[in-house]
């Protein structure tokens, strides 16, 4: 196994800065991947890191909620009622009706991946260092929205969610009626046996692009957020690196490239989570509309 190095001593490594970056880019995974695609390695950090981002979302607001007050509230109470508004006006925009569960889980796929997103602010040894030396843990990849498993799941998330309220709203017959006449239409059925050709035909044209539909939505919504936050994360490694040189110019440019891209990058961490939350709500806008 490789031994951990910090910034200071990446560059100094036998294998220098792709080592370093390798290393950074290696997951705690429960065991070694064997194939492209393999349904038995769990990426524990991943994992590990979403499920506490979750954690410091929900039990704040939750508290907040439980101790609000009217009149004049706390700040922490004002900051989250600000952010409770904003996305309550982003959803009506996008899901028309009046419709209780859609600003909360605005709200929820907002913070949540905000959070996840806002870990890349953090030093990039700092993590592996503490699982290092303190948790004998060899690797550690706590950005979960660098990893494409993290993203898509919470892309899926979302297309389960849209295929849920489609059956709720349209139901289960309403549902597939869709599937065969989206997005062309389709024939009407008469005592002519060449409807029921030109219907079945059309039936099949409109189910296969409907699966290129919700796929597409699905990979553009998962893969967009990866890849955004995976460029940023290495980005941030580079930048880790030149502080290996140990020169005055590489810690000088380590210094200032850091702190202008990491001001730059909450830009990123917000704006990224804000676009993974509209896309959200209008995929599942859409299947509250009715074809």
């Amino acid at each position: 196994m490789l031994k951990l190095s910090i910034a200071s001593e990446g560059g100094h490594e036998s294998g220098g800065m792709s080592e370093y970056i390798s290393h950074h880019l290696t997951y705690l995974s429960n065991q070694v991947q064997g194939a492209l695609f393999d349904i038995n390695v769990l990426h524990l950090d991943t994992i590990f890191f979403s499920i506490l981002c979750g954690l410091l979302f929900l039990i704040p607001f939750y508290l907040a909620a439980r101790r609000s007050t009217a009149g004049v509230p706390g700040r922490f109470q004002a900051f989250v009622e600000m952010l409770v508004e904003f996305v309550e006006e982003q959803a009506k925009g996008m899901v028309h009706g009046k419709l209780t569960y859609i600003a909360p889980l605005a709200l929820s796929v907002f913070v949540w991946v905000a959070l996840m997103n806002a870990i890349d602010l953090l030093p990039v040894d700092l993590l592996p260092w503490i699982a290092h030396n303190v948790f004998h843990i060899d690797y550690l990849r706590p950005l979960p929205t660098a990893d494409l498993n993290g993203t898509f799941g919470i892309a899926i998330g979302v297309l389960l969610l849209v295929f849920y309220y489609n059956i709720k709203i349209k139901g289960v017959g309403g549902f597939a009626h869709q599937w065969i006449t989206a997005p062309f239409g389709n024939v009407k059925l008469s005592a002519n046996p060449l409807t029921w050709v030109g219907f079945l035909l059309l039936a099949v044209v409109n189910i296969l692009f409907t699966i290129i539909e919700y796929v597409g939505a699905t990979f553009s919504h998962g893969m967009r957020l990866f890849g955004n936050m995976y460029a940023g994360e290495l980005i941030f490694f580079l930048i880790a690196g030149l502080g290996g040189t140990a020169t005055v110019l590489g810690i000088a440019m380590h210094l200032v490239m850091g702190s202008v891209w990491a001001l730059f990058h909450i830009l990123i961490v917000l704006l990224q989570a804000f676009i993974f939350m509209m896309l959200a709500l209008v995929y599942i806008g859409q299947a509250h509309e009715h074809h």
